[in-house]
């Protein structure tokens, strides 16, 4: 992913705020994102939103000189944006006076001149609504337009002729990596956001996630205008077409959009501008506290945006079921606090490990170590592999805890994982099951290893495939023969033809890895985490 531009704004006397208010005035397409610290109790309001990150993609406008593109030269106090791909906020709601940024937001997510993505982002609304309505900002915010889901957009994108769109839903790391051929790590997306400062790591997690879905959807108005083009160069416009009325021209689309395209360019921006001012006026007169409309210099979408809007676009509207929290209730007897803080201390004391493992030469094993890693530690998975151990995840999507105890006794295989109902069976406790104790990836391997007294060497790292557990052919193969291997099945770039590189193949799924720059870097990350050199 390219440098990302972090903007942190703690101020609204900041230069950082003033360059957001400029940016927002320059974005045509702008993507949200939120951080809250996460509640793991039952209780009976939202969490409080600590960060709202906004990625601006910023458009290309000509300047005057003073930085806000209207000629008068006062540049209305607002601070010049450069030509950039895209600026990321941050802007830290625990140190913002939230009723000073409100109508800002407010006015960015309503403005018909603003494309706003998300990835699920209805219930980052609703904790963010509830967090201004805590700050005196009543009535928070109510509804984004017009919004388009990166679920959306991704399904598009993988969508084939003659084919139904999948109905599985797919993680943003795991639309990333298949879109943008990006790895987005997830590791930090359960830590205490309310924690200031924010450490560098988190800056940068927090700004990766609302800027990769500018660049997904780049790649979706790329596919779109690639087709858009495709239909319009073969339907050319007749003259006959140019005395249509409105009625046969409306029942026409293809021919609609090349007059307009031709010949009403400046009606077009007219019927635009007239639209944007009553779309306005229809948002505000829902909220009782603001009547006039935003005198904020925004500019009207592009015609390529507009196209988009008026096809795929989509609006969030909160009901006013969304704006109080349903209150979770437990069937069966209620227990003392007494007994269930005793009971809580049983979990977490049985979460140790009591050995020996199964894969023991004691207990009939080979002595291999095998891992099973439930969805909650499925990043765990990874980083065992790339240290050579052994480490399976569930072979259903959905197992049952039955199911998951099932195949670790089969396959002779500890579970790991992070969900404490697994462990209320005191006789699948026993060198079955370990509840991994630490949150981070990094963390989870090195307690692993210390936990079952692992034996991790050099020669082991990256050698088994991170992508279904297998292992390596025993000689690599040659460029003529990865590029037979990889024929029809994987796309290998072709700078990498010219540097005599040895490629190795996943026995089970066939695919193929090489010794670049990644290999030697990632190498040198699992020497550090393992402490090899020491």
């Amino acid at each position: 992913m390219d440098t990302l531009n972090i903007q942190f704004v703690s101020s609204t006397d900041s230069a950082e705020f003033s360059l957001l208010q400029s940016a927002l005035n320059r974005s045509s397409v702008v993507a949200l994102d939120a951080e809250w610290k996460p509640n793991r109790s039952q209780q009976s309001s939202y969490p409080f939103v600590s960060l709202l990150q906004i990625a601006c993609r910023i458009d290309c406008t000509p300047s005057d000189g003073d930085g806000d593109g209207d000629g008068d030269g006062d540049g209305d106090g607002e601070e010049e944006v450069e030509d950039k791909d895209s600026l990321v906020f941050l802007l830290d709601l625990l140190s913002l006076p939230l009723v000073s940024i409100w109508e800002i937001l407010r006015d960015m997510l309503v403005s018909p001149d603003i494309l706003k993505l998300g990835f699920r982002f209805k219930q980052d609304l609703i904790y963010l609504s509830s967090t201004f309505r805590s700050q005196d900002c009543a009535p928070g915010f109510d509804r984004i337009e017009p919004f388009l889901d990166i679920t959306s957009i991704y399904d598009h994108l993988q969508r084939k002729p003659g084919r139904k769109p999948s109905k599985e839903t797919k993680s943003l790391s795991t639309i990333c990596e298949e879109v943008l051929g990006i790895s987005l790590s997830k590791e930090l997306q359960c830590s205490d956001w309310s924690h200031r400062p924010l450490t560098a790591e988190q800056n940068i997690y927090a700004a990766a996630d609302a800027h990769c879905l500018l660049k997904i959807f780049s790649v979706f108005q790329g596919k779109i205008d690639r087709e858009g083009n495709s239909l319009h160069n073969s339907t050319p416009l007749h003259s006959a077409d140019a005395i249509l009325g409105l009625k046969q021209i409306f029942e026409k689309p293809d021919v609609c959009v090349s007059i307009f395209r031709l010949k009403f360019g400046e009606a077009s921006d007219m019927v635009r501008a007239t639209m944007n001012f009553e779309i306005y006026q229809r948002n505000y007169s829902m909220v009782g506290s603001i009547s006039k409309v935003s005198h904020r210099k925004t500019i009207p979408l592009d015609e390529s945006l507009s196209k988009i809007v008026q096809k795929y676009g989509e609006k969030i509207l909160l009901k006013d079921s969304d704006r109080k929290p349903s209150k979770l209730k437990k069937k069966g007897k209620k227990q003392s606090s007494v007994g269930l803080s005793s009971r809580e201390r049983r979990v977490e004391n049985s979460g140790d490990w009591q050995g020996p493992p199964p894969w023991d030469l004691s207990m009939g094993g080979d002595g291999c170590p095998k891992f099973l890693c439930d969805v909650m530690v499925e990043g765990l998975a990874k980083h065992l592999r790339c240290v050579g151990i052994d480490a399976a995840v569930p072979c259903l999507k959905k197992p049952e805890p039955r199911q998951l105890i099932d195949q670790a006794q089969k396959e002779k295989r500890v579970l790991l994982t992070r969900d404490a109902k697994l462990l209320r069976h005191d006789y699948l406790i026993r060198n079955q099951v370990y509840r991994v104790k630490t949150l981070l990836k990094n963390d989870q391997l090195v307690e692993v290893i210390e936990t079952f007294q692992l034996k991790i060497s050099e020669d082991q790292l990256m050698s088994r495939c991170t992508k279904c557990n297998g292992r390596f052919i025993q000689k690599p193969l040659t460029t003529e023969e990865a590029i037979a291997a990889a024929k029809g099945f994987q796309v290998i770039p072709n700078c990498l033809f010219k540097k005599n590189l040895e490629f190795w193949q996943c026995t089970d799924c066939n695919q193929l890895y090489w010794e670049g720059t990644q290999y030697q870097n990632a190498v040198q990350k699992f020497i550090d985490v393992c402490k090899l050199n020491e």
